[in-house]
C-alpha cells in the first residue's frame, strides 16, 4: 500500500495533501499497490482538530483516493512528535504500507526519521520527485543549498518519504467517492511525556505561509520592525498574501520564527513571491526558489536576489511600496 499522511486545518486538507496524492497515484500505478490516505486528529466536538474537522477532511480526501483511514484520539491534540509517531507507525504496520508519504513540513521533519527508525525501514527526506525503478523507490532531492540534485535509493521497506512543498502538482478529484474507515491506535503513557502549557493562535485572517498563493517577504533592508509592519504587512493585506521573513529579521526579533523562510525555516512555492529589502542569501533562496514569479525590491543593484527574480526594482522600499500600494488600490 501507498499511504499518504494528510495535513489539514479547519476541516480542509492542506495543499501538501493534494500534492502527495499526485505522488501517491504515480507510485500506485507503477507498483500496482493500492493507494490510501491517513487523517490524524484530536478527538473532540469540532474545531481544527476535533471530530467534525476530521470527518470533513476524510470526506474531502475520499474524493481523491479510494480509501481514507481516520485516527482520532485526545492525545493527538495538540500534536506531539511522540504521539504522532506512534499513530503513524501503527497505521503503516496495520495497513501494510510499503511507502509512507509525508509532507516535508514540521510534521515530516520531526516524525519521518522517528517512524522510519521504529519500522526498521528507509528514510528519503526533502525529495522533489519519487518513483519506482527496478522495484526500488528512487527519489531526487536538492543538496548543498539546492545547488545540486542527488538521487537516492531506498534499500529497505517500508520507505518513509517526505516531499517538499510545491514540488509535485496538486491532484484533481476522482469521479466517485472512496470509503472512510476508523483505525484505533494503542497509545502509551510515555507518548505524553511532553505537555503543551499554552498556545497562541495566529490571526484568523492571515493566510498560512505554506498555503499561500502569494507571499510578501521582508528582509533586514527594511531597516526596522516598524517599517516591516508598515510595508510588508500592508502589502500582504492588499494582496491577500502570506507574510514571510528572512532569518536575519527573525534573529533581531522583528518577526517570529513561524514566518521564517529558508533552509532553517519554511519552504514556500507560491505563484507570486514579493521580496522587499531581501538580499538573497543562499539559505533564504533555497526556501523560495520554486516560486512562480519573483518580484524583488532592493537599493543594491547587485543584490543576489535579483539573479533569480523575474522583475527587479532597484529602489527604496519606502518609496516603491507606497507607490505600488496606491496603484493596487486604484485597480481594486
Amino acid at each position: 500500500m501507498i499511504l499518504i499522511v494528510v495535513e489539514h486545518a479547519a476541516g480542509e486538507p492542506r495543499r501538501s495533501a493534494l500534492e502527495l496524492v499526485s505522488v501517491g497515484r504515480s507510485l500506485a500505478q507503477a507498483s500496482g499497490a493500492p493507494l490510501a490516505a491517513l487523517v490524524l486528529a484530536g478527538a473532540g466536538t469540532g474545531g481544527t482538530g476535533g471530530a467534525l474537522g476530521a470527518e470533513a477532511v476524510a470526506e474531502r480526501m475520499a474524493s481523491f483516493v479510494p480509501d481514507v483511514h481516520v485516527v482520532e484520539h485526545e492525545v493527538l491534540e495538540p500534536p506531539r512528535a511522540e504521539t504522532m509517531t506512534r499513530a503513524l507507525a501503527h497505521a503503516a504496520t496495520t495497513l501494510g504500507a510499503s511507502v509512507l508519504l509525508l509532507p516535508a513540513s514540521r510534521l515530516g521533519l520531526s516524525c519521518g526519521p522517528r517512524v522510519a527508525l521504529r519500522l526498521g525501514g528507509s528514510l528519503l527526506e526533502d525529495v522533489t520527485s519519487v518513483a519506482f525503478e527496478d522495484g526500488a523507490v528512487v527519489a531526487t532531492r536538492p543538496a548543498f543549498l539546492a545547488r545540486v540534485s542527488v538521487t537516492v535509493v531506498a534499500e529497505a521497506e517500508p520507505v518513509v518519504v517526505s516531499v517538499e512543498l510545491g514540488a509535485p502538482p496538486r491532484a484533481s478529484p476522482l469521479g466517485g467517492a472512496g470509503g472512510v474507515h476508523r483505525l484505533e491506535v494503542p497509545f502509551e503513557a510515555r507518548d505524553e511525556r511532553l505537555q503543551s502549557l499554552s498556545r497562541r493562535a495566529l490571526a484568523k485572517e492571515r493566510v498560512a505561509l505554506d498555503e499561500a498563493e502569494v507571499v510578501v517577504c521582508g528582509g533586514r533592508g527594511l531597516g526596522s520592525a516598524e517599517a516591516f509592519e508598515r510595508h510588508v504587512l500592508r502589502l500582504a493585506e492588499r494582496l491577500g498574501a502570506g507574510v514571510g521573513a528572512t532569518r536575519a529579521v527573525v534573529d533581531v526579533g522583528w518577526r517570529s520564527y513561524a514566518e521564517q523562510i529558508g533552509q532553517t525555516g519554511t519552504t514556500v512555492a507560491p505563484r507570486l513571491f514579493v521580496a522587499l529589502g531581501v538580499s538573497g542569501a543562499v539559505q533564504h533562496v533555497s526556501g523560495m526558489n520554486r516560486s512562480g514569479v519573483i518580484v524583488a525590491v532592493n537599493t543594491d543593484a547587485d543584490a543576489p536576489i535579483f539573479r533569480i527574480s523575474d522583475y527587479c526594482v532597484v529602489g527604496d522600499v519606502n518609496e516603491v511600496v507606497p507607490a505600488l500600494d496606491e496603484a493596487l488600490a486604484g485597480i481594486g
